[in-house]
Formats: structure tokens, C-alpha cells, sequence
């Protein structure tokens, strides 16, 4: 590897340039327009995951109103948006503030060293894909906004006979650019919501759609436009009908969260009878009917029930059965069946990735985020002037990200009026415990957990999941808490 260029010094480094990393470099600009940052972006474009995912009917799973900025009004008639809608919205903040000036891109950051005696990071990133051209910068503090999951690949389990079929294979992570799926059969391999998108979306021009799932997933329908919304935007304008929305979404999203918790066989008989209302009395509901308590894992989300609608048009099917192995023609199922296929699709998860996978160094010693404690879901014990983005699991990213914006704001102002240069969290109470991070029964967080920071059972350790209980620890707590150690 090879440096071609002379170290460049800002006071802040954001790695990623999507949702979060545009959100970061405007909470800096306006919070502290004194610091100097700049963003490194491994790919060649503004809008990470909105940007890397093209398959057909790529939206949120999560409303605009609260997937959008605090500080921009998403203006769509569409509250269930588009992929390209919200790449449109996050670039546009970006040129709106002079972000998008700030972005080094195609800089892929591999490792970060700390130095304690200098107060600052060493970045080495690769300029290029594949090409060893090595840059380095320094920063006091690193800000990572690089998401939670491997971009360069996503997960496919091992399939017996994959060789063997004659169609076409490929994961939504990477499809390509012009796939003729028109009058072919289709099997999505997958429960989650980018199978509950696929489905419904090729379905308009594939012969038929099959989403083939090894267990069920809670299926929620919802309006794609919010007409509350709509009609409060032309009485009272564009930014009061935002934030009214948005402060709606987010009480009604912590009120039916604690419901499915509490309430868990209530919430679930509520959200079968969606399903029995949107298929029929006829429909085997079974292949709606997880084993699992809601909010365990992610509940899916499809707008206008466009899922169900495909379904009841015949266009596409569900089947809940074990796969034995592809053939040459298709799948067979543990049951002797096959489902016949002209393309297989493998929408089976995300590989989760801590830090976008760059290797960390304080003082020459590498850092297992495995035997580190995650400090008010942004922080590292024992790992200093770093923090990462990290949105919520029961609603939208946004919500967290901008509070981590907002906090890591409030402390480096806080460092700058008092003189210091470093701040680490640092856990003094022997009677904290260690628990896992996230508290999910999905298979691409089950698989990482091994690899994830913990948390703990107390605050600042504890992760709580719920907005309104952050805002009032992130925006208006104390900085200073005797956790975290400033020097």
C-alpha cells in the first residue's frame, strides 16, 4: 500500500455519506460552525444504503415523518416512500447546506488509530476500490455514520444444489441494472421486508410471484399517503404539519410498541384480523402467524396492503416449508414438493458490521468491540473521541441519529469551554451486567452478537428504545454524568 498524498488535519471526521452522515455534518455546521470536518464516503455518490439497493419497489419501512430530518419537512404527498424519493431528499439536504462539498468520496476508511499524548486520530482510508492508494487524515474526534451492515455483500445461507439450477440467482443487495422478470416465475427466499417489497412490486409484471419463507413474519398494512397530514400542510404550512405529524408518529409508535409488549397476544390476535381483513375468511393465516411474540423481531410493513392485494389477485403466493435444496428447475421443499422457477431471489438478511469494519487502535492496542460496553447507544467504554450513529430497532433511524447528532455536539462544546481534549466513558460500577446489545430475535442480529459491543443493566449503559426517554437524556442530561472522564 502506498500514500500519495500529506496528512490533512479537521477537527471532526465523519465517516459515511448517507442518511446519517449528511444529518451529522449539518448538526456540526449549525452547533459548532467553528469546527472544521470533513466526510470520507467509500462509494462514489451521497445516500449509502437509498443509493446501494435497486431492486424493484425499494422504499422505507418506516414513516417519513419520522425517517425524515428534524430540521427538513419531507414535503411528499407519500408518507411510505420511495427508494429514489428518499435519495432525492437527502441529497437535496446535503446541497441545500454545502455538505455535498464537504465529501471525499471512493475514501473507504480502514483503520483509525488514537493517540493518548497527541489527543488525536490517525485515519487511513483507500482511495479507490481495490487500488492499495492509501490516504491518511487526522481529527480529534471520529464520528461514524458508515450504518450497521457490510455493504459489499449481503448474507445467503449455504443451499444444497445451488449449481444445479439452470435460471438466475442473485440477493437484492446487488441487482442488477436491467432484469427482465417480465411472464417469469419467481421465488423470493425471505419473510422480511425487503421480501414483503419484492413481492408485490414484480408481481405487476412477473407470471407469478412465490415469497417461499422458513418461518412467518407480522405483516401491518398502512396508508401510503397520511391525509391528516396532507390537510394539516395546507392550513398551516409545510413545517408545523411536519413536526405535528412527525410528534403523532413517534407517541403512536412508543404507545403500540409498549401494547405489543404488555399486551403481546392481544396485539397479535389485533394484527391477524388486518391479515383476515385483507385475504379472506378462506385464506390459511398461517403463513402470517409467527411462533414468535411481536416485536421480537421487526414487524413489516407494506403500504396500502399492496402485499396482500397481489395476493388476492393471484399474482403471488406465500409458502411456509423448509428448503431441501434447489433443483434444476427450482426448489424442492422438505416435503418432496418443488416450486418451479425462472429466478430465485435470496432476500435472507444483512451481514451486521460494526464501525463499517475498520479496524480501531488506542495506543497501539486493537479494540474488540466484543469486550466493550456501549455508552448511551453511542460510545465505547474505554475508547476515546469516538462515536457512532445508530438508530433505533422499533422505530425509524432517523429519531436516534439526530439525538446522537445533538449530544455529540453538546460534547464538543463542552470539551471546548473547558479545555479538554479527550473524553472517554469509563464504567466504575462494579454492579453494572453485561447484556447482549440489542434485545432481537432476528437471524442477521443473532448471528452478529458475538461480534457486537455490549450493554449494560444500568444507565448510561442501558439501551431503552424508546425516543421521548432520549431526548430527555440526550438533549437536556448532563454531559458531565461522573461516567464519562474528560482530561
Amino acid at each position: 500500500m502506498e500514500t500519495t498524498q500529506k496528512t490533512e488535519h479537521f477537527d471532526v471526521v465523519i465517516v459515511g455519506a448517507g442518511l446519517s452522515g449528511i444529518g451529522a455534518g449539518y448538526h456540526l455546521q449549525q452547533k459548532c460552525p467553528g469546527k472544521s470536518y470533513v466526510i470520507l464516503g467509500g462509494r462514489d455518490c451521497i445516500g449509502g444504503t437509498w443509493d446501494l439497493f435497486r431492486y424493484p419497489g425499494i422504499r422505507s419501512d418506516s414513516d417519513m415523518f419520522t425517517l425524515g430530518y428534524s430540521f427538513k419537512p419531507w414535503t411528499d404527498p407519500k408518507a411510505i416512500a420511495d427508494g429514489p424519493s428518499i435519495l432525492n431528499y437527502v441529497r437535496e439536504t446535503a446541497a441545500e447546506n454545502g455538505i455535498d462539498k464537504k465529501i471525499r468520496f471512493r475514501h473507504r476508511v480502514k483503520r483509525a488509530s488514537w493517540s493518548t499524548p497527541d489527543a488525536r486520530w490517525t485515519i487511513e482510508a483507500e482511495r479507490g476500490e481495490g487500488t492499495g492508494d492509501i490516504v491518511r487524515f487526522t481529527c480529534n474526534f471520529l464520528f461514524s455514520c458508515s450504518g450497521y451492515y457490510r455493504y459489499t455483500d449481503g448474507y445467503t445461507p449455504e443451499f444444497a444444489g445451488r449449481d444445479d439450477f439452470k435460471g438466475q440467482i442473485l440477493h437484492p443487495q446487488k441487482w442488477p441494472d436491467k432484469l427482465d422478470y417480465a411472464g417469469k416465475r419467481v421465488v423470493v427466499i425471505g419473510s422480511g421486508a425487503t421480501a414483503v417489497t419484492l413481492v408485490p412490486a414484480m408481481a405487476e409484471k412477473a407470471s407469478h410471484v412465490t415469497m417461499l419463507q422458513r418461518s412467518p413474519t407480522y405483516v401491518v398494512s398502512r396508508p401510503a399517503q397520511d391525509k391528516l397530514a396532507i390537510l394539516l400542510r395546507e392550513k398551516f404550512g409545510k413545517s408545523i404539519a411536519y413536526h405535528a405529524i412527525r410528534w403523532r408518529n413517534v407517541l403512536l409508535g412508543l404507545a403500540f410498541f409498549q401494547f405489543a409488549r404488555r399486551r403481546p397476544q392481544r396485539f397479535k390476535r389485533m394484527v391477524l384480523g388486518g391479515v383476515r381483513m385483507a385475504l379472506g375468511p378462506d385464506y390459511d393465516i398461517a403463513n402470517f402467524n409467527p411462533s414468535y411474540n411481536p416485536w421480537d423481531q421487526r414487524l413489516c410493513l407494506v403500504p396500502d396492503g399492496d402485499l396482500f392485494k397481489s395476493i388476492r389477485e393471484k399474482r403471488a403466493s406465500v409458502v411456509t416449508a423448509g428448503i431441501d435444496r434447489f433443483t434444476m428447475r427450482g426448489i424442492r421443499l422438505k416435503d418432496g414438493s418443488e416450486l418451479q422457477a425462472d429466478i430465485i431471489v435470496t432476500a435472507t438478511g444483512l451481514v451486521l458490521q460494526l464501525l463499517g469494519g475498520m479496524e480501531t487502535v488506542v495506543d497501539g492496542r486493537t479494540i474488540d468491540f466484543a469486550k466493550t460496553m456501549n455508552y448511551k447507544g453511542m460510545m465505547y467504554s474505554d475508547v476515546p473521541n469516538l462515536a457512532s450513529a445508530f438508530g433505533y430497532t422499533n422505530a425509524s433511524w432517523t429519531l436516534k441519529c439526530d439525538l446522537t447528532c445533538e449530544y455529540v455536539c453538546r460534547l464538543l462544546n463542552y470539551m471546548d469551554r473547558h479545555g479538554y481534549k479527550q473524553c472517554v466513558p469509563h464504567n466504575v460500577d462494579p454492579s453494572v451486567e453485561q447484556l447482549p446489545v440489542l434485545d432481537f430475535s432476528s437471524g442477521y442480529v443473532q448471528r452478529a452478537l458475538p461480534m457486537l459491543p455490549k450493554q449494560g443493566s444500568k444507565r448510561p449503559w442501558r439501551l431503552f428504545q424508546n425516543y421521548a426517554f432520549d431526548i430527555v437524556t440526550l438533549r437536556f442530561g448532563k454531559v458531565d454524568d461522573g461516567v464519562m472522564k474528560y482530561s
